[in-house]
């Protein structure tokens, strides 16, 4: 259960670490000074399996005209996915999914709308950064070094996701066996290590709690685990880098309502000092990251 308790005992644990800044750097021209103002993705997802509905646009015009409006909403960046990450869903081959993406990409850069595209394939992620892409978000783990080199080649950020597998479509159970953020320190260290040997210059680090790990399927389990991972964001922004959490939806409680999930994991991940909110409820997030602002 979340109390006051807990927070008061986590914050006297890693006093230290709350206290750590962050590298701020420019995406695309524009300047993002993550130590006093958290930025704010939002999402459009070309994909007919992915579940939230609201953020699934099926042709080249919708997926911009949502994209324009989340930006207009307060979106810094707009993140586009043409696979979905569900377990179940269909893998797209590279060639749709640029065929997806470029269009969208190509339009939305002549606007000066800043753009990521959600990929572990470097023949999609060469493609789209040479399409104007700004940011590559990154899902997956290996033949990392040839990704890190086409990023600081097209002077990008890359979000660097935290993944126990091949890529966020090939996972199995979660290992708990350690300190989960311990694990996650661990493995950003490395590979931020090697994506500055690239000539990275500008990187994000995600825990990748929206991932499908068979043994998080338990309600109970993956929320108690995502909001110990969103409060114990400040401890990973000690290896100087801004932190990306994409807010998740915890249908089995919010049913309904699911909408409002995400606004209310916002919360969660602004007490741990996130700074780059994934979303697809971007003007109630922003609503919320405001109003925290002003108290």
């Amino acid at each position: 259960m979340l109390t006051l308790e807990y927070l008061a005992e986590l914050l006297e644990k890693n006093r230290a670490a709350a206290q750590a800044r962050v590298q701020e750097f420019p995406i695309g021209g524009k300047h993002f000074a993550f130590n006093s103002k958290p930025a704010i993705m939002g999402v459009v997802n070309l994909s007919p399996d992915s579940w939230y509905r609201e953020s699934v646009c099926l042709s080249t015009e919708s997926a911009i005209g949502r994209a324009r409006v989340l930006h207009a909403q307060g979106a810094d960046v707009i993140d586009l996915g043409a696979e979905s990450t569900l377990a179940h869903a269909a893998r797209v081959p590279e060639s749709g999914q640029n065929k997806k993406l470029l269009p969208i990409i190509k339009t939305l850069s002549t606007s000066g709308i800043l753009t990521s595209v959600e990929t572990y394939e470097p023949t999609v992620a060469r493609a789209c950064l040479e399409a104007g892409a700004n940011v590559l978000n990154l899902t997956g783990t290996t033949g990392t070094d040839e990704l890190f080199h086409l990023v600081a080649e097209h002077e990008a950020a890359v979000i660097i996701c935290y993944v126990q597998g091949k890529n966020v479509r090939e996972v199995g159970d979660f290992d708990f066996s350690a300190d989960p953020v311990g694990l996650m320190s661990d493995y950003f260290s490395r590979q931020v290590e090697n994506a500055c040997r690239c000539g990275v210059k500008r990187i994000f680090l995600d825990p990748g709690l929206g991932f499908y790990y068979r043994n998080l399927q338990d309600s109970a389990v993956r929320v108690r685990h995502q909001m110990s991972v969103f409060l114990n964001t400040f401890r990973l922004r000690a290896l100087g880098w801004p932190i990306c959490h994409a807010l998740p939806h915890a249908f089995e409680y919010f049913r309904e309502e699911v909408r409002c999930a995400e606004p209310f994991f916002a919360v969660l991940a602004a007490l741990g000092k996130t700074d780059l909110f994934r979303t697809h409820e971007v003007p109630r997030v922003r609503a919320v990251l405001d109003a925290m602002n002003a108290l």
